[in-house]
């Protein structure tokens, strides 16, 4: 045997609380006393019921009269109290008692209306409004002056509200649906967003580790270089520990540097000072041949005084070609000595050697120093003497007792 669907459950309910009802109902315009809930025509408890009363206090209120199997679908509950108040039930007292104790107010309202004209009047208001409607229901349904018309009219007028409740919940419905994709678009890119936060955070706490522990190989890097240097510096106590005299000894080395760098500039100077020493050593040698030529000179020019002291040069005109330039004046003098007349000629050196040709033409005697004069000047000498049968004495040494001897032979040969 199957088992009842809910609807025959819900079925043998409803019919299980309904009563034979009892047509006591007053006509409309009839009398001055409100209707009750079973009083007014039965088609328009549901109206009333589904207006003034949701599903969940409906169910509330059965629960106290009666009980209500799981599983009862809220249509069966509508279907029950709607047929339960058809007639004087409990549950149609009950229902009687909350609608009466909840629009006071308005049935107050509404029963200024002493006829049905006001009556309408008032209902058309509160349908206007938009608010109160199911208290405006009531009052109106109940009120002495509401007439079958009237019945009819706010029948009309509720159940097209009905309607417009119903287009506007499939409206709400389906701006409903629009808000909920939408709202899972936005969870998405929430989570989306979420996600990629949380992936940067992973990257951002692994960088701050990675760079922790850089910092942390850095501050041992540190430590340990820290150490070194402590290590280094205790080992350098040590040595200076264990040579006392060190820093002495360097100080010793400092001055040893100090005095063999004086040593090289004082051996530098000796070194110019030894060269000056020879150069004036030269001077003073050459001085002193100078000298020596003096005195011999002085002697033989004695001793030829002594011997041909009235002979001499006796006038001639001796020409010196060369020689040294600071001995010229001594070649003169000691020519001047003997009586002669003397002129000099450089061989080429300074000198033009034109002006060779007159200075041999009138010299008596030529004096050829072969080692100061060109090889233009001695060889041109060496021709003109040999053409014109002067007499020429060629001296290699340029010393002034060379020259001498060479004018004490002149003067023997004179004599």
């Amino acid at each position: 045997m199957e088992p009842p669907s809910p609807h025959t459950t819900a079925d043998s309910f409803a019919l299980s609380l309904a009563t034979t009802p009892v047509d006591s109902r007053p006509a409309a315009g009839k009398t001055t006393r409100r209707r009750k809930l079973w009083e007014i025509p039965h088609k328009f408890h549901c109206p009333v019921i589904g207006t003034c009363f949701d599903v969940a206090e409906l169910r509330a209120l059965m629960k106290k009269l009666m009980h209500i199997p799981h599983g009862t679908s809220d249509f069966v509950l509508h279907t029950t109290a709607v047929g339960n108040s058809e007639s004087r039930t409990p549950l149609a007292e009950l229902l009687q008692k909350q609608l009466e104790k909840r629009y006071p107010q308005t049935v107050r309202r509404f029963a200024t209306a002493r006829d049905t004209s006001s009556l309408r009047l008032l209902w058309r208001e509160a349908t206007a409004a938009g608010s109160g409607i199911p208290g405006a229901l009531w009052a109106t349904w109940t009120h002495p002056a509401c007439d079958a018309p009237l019945e009819h009219e706010v029948y009309a007028d509720i159940h097209m509200i009905q309607h417009q409740i119903g287009s506007g919940a499939r409206a709400d419905i389906k701006m409903l649906n629009k808000l909920r994709t939408e709202n899972q678009d936005l969870r998405q890119q929430l989570d989306k967003a979420r996600q990629e936060t949380s992936s940067l955070r992973h990257e951002r706490a692994k960088d701050e580790r990675q760079l922790n522990q850089h910092i942390i190989d850095l501050r041992a890097e540190l430590s340990g270089r820290d150490a070194a240097i402590a290590h280094l510096q205790q080992q350098l106590e040590q040595l200076h520990a264990q040579l006392p005299e060190l820093k002495e000894r360097q100080q010793l080395l400092q001055r040893a540097s100090a005095a063999e760098a004086r040593n090289l500039l004082l051996s530098a100077r000796a070194n110019s000072l030894e060269a000056e020493i020879g150069r004036q050593s030269q001077r003073l040698q050459h001085t002193e041949e100078i000298l020596n030529d003096y005195l011999m000179a002085d002697a033989a020019a004695t001793e030829c005084s002594v011997t041909n002291l009235s002979k001499g040069l006796a006038g001639k005109c001796v020409l010196c070609v060369g020689g040294r330039t600071g001995a010229i004046d001594a070649y003169r003098q000691r020519v001047e000595h003997y009586g002669g007349h003397f002129i000099h000629h450089d061989g080429g050196v300074e000198e033009s050697l034109h002006r060779i040709d007159g200075a041999l033409s009138g010299a008596d005697l030529v004096i050829c120093q072969a080692g100061c004069i060109s090889h233009n000047a001695y060889w041109r000498i060496k021709d003109q003497c040999k053409r014109t049968g002067k007499p020429c004495r060629f001296v290699r040494n340029a010393g002034l007792s060379s020259f001498e001897r060479v004018i004490s032979d002149a003067c023997a040969e004179i004599t």
